[in-house]
């Protein structure tokens, strides 16, 4: 027997546009230019226009993925002044992407950002380009002229890292008898992460037991406020189904969540509404 082909190159490939045309005309762009080339798609039902979904979600994935080029388009300011950027981060990988907070908190989980550059070599972009397409024209080829083994520096001029556009996603704090965080990201399923790890949790109401009761109090919104009673749990079978629990997410931060059910919808939460958690 031989021995088996090598592996193409790696491109994982995040966007807004939905399942259909726009997604698939990037990947036979990239395709066009690297046949040979692996591509992984993270998502393509990002909330539209939501970069920092986009963003979480990148933080999310790509650390459990092989290094390679990650391209992502979510991009509301397309054609306007922000920059296309191509980012390489300490692990080895590069991002390309709109300068607009998209690809950052990623960058920053693969090792750090090691430099950046604008994209304005025209010989790796297609030779007709939309100002409302950035995704197809622009991003799509200078990744797979990346992943084909063009050299980063080829792209375009060199960007301060310090000088692109940072994302932030909330962080918790940690007072007497309650912890003050807010809503990151809401999954498919309706589960709602929350910023903050285990460890802040325990250090604003003590230990945390399978079975503790804990009190969420979501701030107002037009609705009002929301309040709901949930226990400690490690997985979502501990619980009934439908009855909420707050737990670690596989990526170890806290989350709240029903048991085969959709906490988000059955609440009326949003992203970035505020949480404090008390003991019950």
């Amino acid at each position: 027997m031989g021995s088996p082909p090598s592996a193409g190159p790696f491109i994982s490939f995040l966007t807004d546009f939905g399942p259909d045309g726009p997604a698939a005309t990037c990947r036979g762009v990239m395709l066009s230019i690297a046949p040979q080339a692996r591509i992984l798609d993270i998502a393509h039902s990002v909330r539209k226009y939501a970069i920092r979904d986009g963003a979480f979600q990148l933080w999310s994935v790509l650390p459990y993925v092989p290094v390679g080029v990650h391209l992502a388009v979510v991009d509301p300011g397309v054609g306007t002044a922000r920059l296309p950027v191509a980012i390489r981060a300490g692990r080895g990988d590069i991002l390309v992407g709109p300068d607009n907070g998209l690809l950052v908190p990623a960058a920053r989980r693969l090792g750090g950002i090691e430099a950046a550059r604008a994209l304005e070599n025209d010989a790796l972009m297609l030779p007709n380009r939309s100002s409302t397409f950035h995704g197809r024209d622009m991003f799509a080829p200078v990744a797979a002229h990346l992943a084909a083994g063009r050299s980063f520096d080829d792209v375009g001029p060199p960007v301060d890292p310090a000088a692109l556009v940072d994302l932030r996603f909330p962080e918790p704090r940690v007072a007497e008898g309650r912890l003050e965080t807010a809503i990151v990201f809401i999954d498919t399923f309706g589960n709602v992460v929350l910023a903050g790890e285990p460890p802040d949790l325990t250090a604003a109401v003590g230990p945390l037991q399978p079975g503790a009761r804990l009190d969420l109090a979501f701030g107002a919104d037009r609705n009002g406020s929301v309040r709901q009673s949930a226990t400690w749990q490690q997985t979502f079978g501990a619980v009934p189904e439908g009855s909420p629990l707050v737990y670690e997410n596989s990526s170890g931060q806290l989350a709240f969540a029903d048991n085969r059910g959709n906490a988000a919808t059955r609440l009326g939460l949003q992203v970035d509404r505020p949480v404090t958690i008390t003991s019950a």
